[in-house]
């Protein structure tokens, strides 16, 4: 069913997209399954296909809006929206990709607007462990009559149980491998997935392991294919505006994260009386010293990633705003949980959740120590 709205009406009901999906959060933390019901909430309401630009038919939601709209639903259930947050990188991308045949565009396009489908990339791998460090991948695609035939394994595969479109990294088989995307519905036989995702934090994102056993693809769908011994010249633009939007949307996930800590909090310490004080803990001068603190970290989130979403930025000073707002998101709930001892531990509440989920904000690429070094790397070259 299409979903064609506005972008003021779109965004205009996303407090009411948080609240619904934050009813569900703690069922789908403790039961791990993959959230394809908050998915189809959020193809109700235009929002599996903001990123689209309108030669693709979409709304051609700015990076500001589409953090607003990650943030809001990272508040309610932020597996949910680490989902989105892939989605949306892909699909802004797709009407400048050259790579990609204008065919290939338009049905990926039409199906998620149409259908809300969902698209991911498949890098990781068990040898190889994440590509950004570099690497050949151990996953082959061999030419067999007019397409090709894809063999290997994946891990770390969020949204797996969910996604239509697998933007699988590869190598050939030739004598001189090609490495680039073949991509490749996740109805095509030979697909297997591993249901080995167990995590302690962002249990919902269905990042379960693939295994690629002789999958069938089309000829037009390797993209960007390049000999692995003499890689193109970087695209400095396209480079930096990745960086850009991936510190932009994955801080925003995590910085929502921390404002559900900082909510919840807030009102725990208004109703909170202890039988010693006698009004609330809300009322001592050390509490609202520390939720000043809270609160002074999550304007420095604010500030950077309107940053990140307005000025020009080098992929370096975008990989220090991913990194300063996680982990100001993870100090936010540290101090939290300091404030409530057992409570904020207790299972009961969800600030022990909001502390799972916003550790994981540390393992998505580019990590810190990436990204000082690339920082330091260019001050001291310069």
């Amino acid at each position: 069913m299409t979903v064609l709205q506005s972008l003021p009406v779109a965004l205009g009901q996303l407090p009411e997209v948080t609240r619904k999906l934050a009813e569900g959060a703690d069922a789908l933390d403790r039961s791990g399954e993959f959230p394809h019901a908050n998915l189809a909430l959020l193809q109700q309401h235009g929002l599996l296909g903001l990123a689209l630009p309108p030669a693709l038919g979409g709304p051609g939601a700015s990076l500001g809006e589409l953090r607003q709209a990650v943030g809001a639903v990272a508040r309610g259930e932020p597996s949910t929206a680490l989902v989105l947050c892939m989605q949306y990188l892909h699909l802004r991308r797709l009407a400048d990709n050259p790579a990609w045949p204008e065919a290939l565009k338009q049905r990926v396009a039409h199906e998620a607007l149409e259908q809300g489908a969902l698209i991911n990339s498949l890098r990781v791998e068990p040898e190889l462990g994440s590509p950004a460090r570099g690497g050949l991948p151990q996953t082959v695609a061999r030419r067999v009559g007019d397409g090709w035939r894809l063999s290997g394994h994946k891990l770390y595969t969020t949204g797996i149980p969910g996604l239509t479109w697998l933007a699988v990294w590869a190598r050939s088989d030739e004598p001189t491998p090609r490495v680039g995307s073949w991509l490749v519905r996740r109805d095509s036989p030979g697909i297997r997935i591993v249901e080995s995702w167990d995590h302690l934090g962002m249990r919902a994102t269905g990042s379960h392991e693939v295994i690629f056993e002789d999958v069938p693809v089309p000829l037009q769908h390797a993209v960007g294919l390049y000999p692995h011994d003499q890689p193109p010249a970087p695209d400095e633009a396209v480079a930096r505006d990745f960086a850009q939007a991936s510190a932009a949307l994955l801080g925003a996930l995590y910085d929502g994260v921390a404002h559900a800590a900082r909510d919840w909090l807030v009102q725990w310490l208004r109703e909170r009386v202890p039988a010693s004080l006698g009004s609330p803990l809300a009322s001592l001068p050390r509490v609202q010293e520390a939720v000043g603190g809270i609160d002074q970290l999550l304007l420095q989130n604010r500030l950077l990633l309107d940053a990140a979403c307005r000025d020009w930025l080098s992929a370096s000073e975008s990989g220090l705003i991913k990194v300063s707002v996680t982990d100001n998101a993870i100090a936010v709930v540290e101090k939290a949980l300091e404030l409530t001892g057992n409570h904020g531990l207790s299972r009961h509440n969800p600030l022990q959740r909001h502390y799972r989920d916003v550790l994981c904000g540390r393992v998505h690429t580019p990590q810190k120590d990436s990204v000082w070094i690339a920082a330091g790397r260019a001050a001291l070259s310069a």
